[in-house]
């Protein structure tokens, strides 16, 4: 049985050869894209509506945003959109406000945001280091709030 059990190996079809792959996680992928009438809005849906993996498509052409759900990989959307709209389209570089630690630091607010919208700067090595604040920043700065219970009252 010896020698069977060696040569049966060779012949064996269920080792694959490719590699396993990872499946893909469930992603939300939001993208800034220019979206001027309802002809732009519905060229946009229908470049990424048949997509694989793509679950859910929203489209908020006052904040000209899309929002894409599923099981694909953000680079792959955002290639998708330029290259069948012919448009200009970057990740949606917003973060809600509630977020950022120090939204009005000089590089996050951004005039162009939706409301309650400020510009993610934690991403970006030149802006983030004055979009965070020292500890001893931080201590002056709670020092007058008057959501501190320890507080200076003297204003």
């Amino acid at each position: 049985m010896g020698v069977l059990d060696y040569v049966s190996d060779f012949f064996d079809c269920s080792h694959s050869t490719n590699k396993l792959k990872k499946p893909k996680q469930l992603q939300t992928v939001e993208i800034k894209v220019k979206i001027d009438c309802e002809g732009c809005e519905r060229k946009v849906k229908k470049a990424v509506d048949g997509m694989k993996g793509v679950k859910q498509v929203e489209v908020d052409p006052k904040q000209h945003k899309l929002t894409v759900i599923g099981y694909v990989e953000p680079n792959k959307v955002l290639e998708r959109v330029r290259h069948r709209t012919g448009k200009k389209a970057d990740m949606w570089p917003y973060v809600p406000y509630d977020v950022v630690p120090h939204p009005y630091a000089p590089g996050v607010y951004d005039k162009k945001a939706p409301p309650g919208y400020v510009r993610n700067v934690l991403d970006d090595p030149q802006a983030s280091s004055l979009a965070r604040a020292s500890s001893t920043e931080e201590r002056y700065s709670t020092a007058f709030n008057d959501e501190n219970p320890n507080s200076c009252t003297v204003m």
